[in-house]
């Protein structure tokens, strides 16, 4: 019998927890679903309202503004991930074999966990990919750093370039080198379905194991090469 993981996001995100109400949970799931199907500029509260049955007043119980309800997806996200690396790596002494567990999970992060009903993480992952960048590219970006939004964001980070520091205690960028890795793992599987020229990674029917050969030459080329 699956057990349903309960991923904990800053409370800082939202008004009520919508993981904890029938209600909450629609917000989550057919909110993932709209914004991957129209867009965040396309997505309101008033047609996630329609899609649910429910009302606008309702949703803004939940989130004072869509922007807030990306942020909250992003960071559960990204919790997820953190989560799936930490589990997948545990017992592992060999640090170069938990760098290829983190870039494998960043990479195949996208699969749907049935043990979650109401967030398709396919779908999500899809949001992740084109919409991602829109939570800290903001000109309230410095703020919400200071509220924690992108706390979990930056704990992902910085578990990866400890890994890295202990595969070469000497390589001068490890905190560099995780995020241009995380950006990376996202950048090259969106540019090869949407901008194929801008890499040589393919992903044939969503398969990602050429993302994650590039990630891998990238990162063991570096921190073997200092």
């Amino acid at each position: 019998m699956s057990v349903e993981i309960r991923i904990q996001v800053n409370e800082k995100l939202y008004l009520r927890d919508p993981q904890d109400t029938k209600l909450g949970r629609n917000i989550l799931q057919y909110g993932i679903l709209l914004i991957e199907e129209l867009g965040l500029e396309e997505f309101t509260f008033k047609k996630l309202a329609v899609k649910i049955d429910s009302t606008e007043a309702s949703i803004y119980r939940y989130f004072e503004n869509k922007h807030l309800l990306l942020v909250y997806l992003l960071c559960w996200y990204w919790e997820r991930v953190r989560y799936q690396i930490g589990v997948a790596a545990n017992n592992i002494s060999d640090p170069e074999e938990r760098l290829r567990i983190a870039l494998s999970i960043l990479t195949e992060s996208s699969r749907e966990n049935p043990a979650v009903d109401y967030i398709d993480e396919s779908v999500l992952f899809k949001i992740v990919l084109t919409e991602g960048t829109k939570t800290y590219h903001t000109k309230h970006v410095d703020i919400e750093n200071k509220r924690g939004f992108f706390t979990v964001y930056k704990a992902l980070a910085a578990d990866i370039a400890d890994i890295l520091r202990e595969i070469n205690p000497a390589f001068p960028y490890p905190r560099s080198l995780a995020a241009t890795l995380l950006e990376m793992a996202n950048f090259h599987i969106y540019a090869s379905q949407h901008l194929p020229s801008l890499t040589e990674a393919r992903t044939p029917d969503g398969d990602l194991e050429e993302v994650k050969k590039l990630l891998e030459h990238f990162a063991f080329g570096l921190i073997k090469r200092a």
